[in-house]
């Protein structure tokens, strides 16, 4: 939701009450280093897998190719499912009023093409190494999705 603050509440109990679901996807590419592309959000001001919500009229893959390009500047292709996370107890809260549960699909993908470019729905764009990304402000949720990744198992349910 370009240029919409938004504050995350993950297993707060005071949280407020959802009253949109919308369809998300995010997206773990490693570069050939195997370090993992993030961007720094400009809605929150986190580090974040770069992905958002699905548009109609598009495929889930089309979402999250989309989504990567539009805020990173790479292009990917969708290798597979990571996982699928729904968190009732996770609901962003944005400025607007819309108060949205967590519903995001996590695939890894693999780097083709493009090249580094911030938008404006990110301040700051780059590759971390695993290491590197345990020092940076993350939402929890996305160090779930990268946990799940270097699993590298069936599709995880969260």
């Amino acid at each position: 939701m370009r240029g919409v603050r938004r504050v995350d509440y993950y297993h707060v109990p005071a949280a407020p009450a959802p009253n949109s679901l919308v369809v998300g996807g995010c997206a773990v590419v490693p570069d050939q280093d195997g370090r993992i592309l993030l961007q720094r959000r400009a809605d929150n001001g986190e580090w974040a897998l770069p992905g958002g919500g699905m548009d109609l009229g598009e495929t889930f893959a089309g979402c999250i190719i989309r989504e990567v390009r539009e805020e990173t500047g790479f292009d990917v292709v969708v290798d597979r499912i990571v996982g699928i996370y729904s968190d009732p107890e996770h609901v962003f809260a944005y400025e607007n009023g819309e108060v949205r549960q967590q519903f995001s699909i996590c695939c890894a993908c693999t780097l083709v093409g493009g090249s580094l470019a911030v938008s404006d729905e990110s301040t700051a764009v780059a590759f971390f190494t695993l290491d590197e990304i345990a020092g940076l402000g993350m939402h929890p949720s996305h160090r779930i999705r990268i946990r799940d990744y270097l699993a590298d198992e069936a599709p995880f349910l969260r």
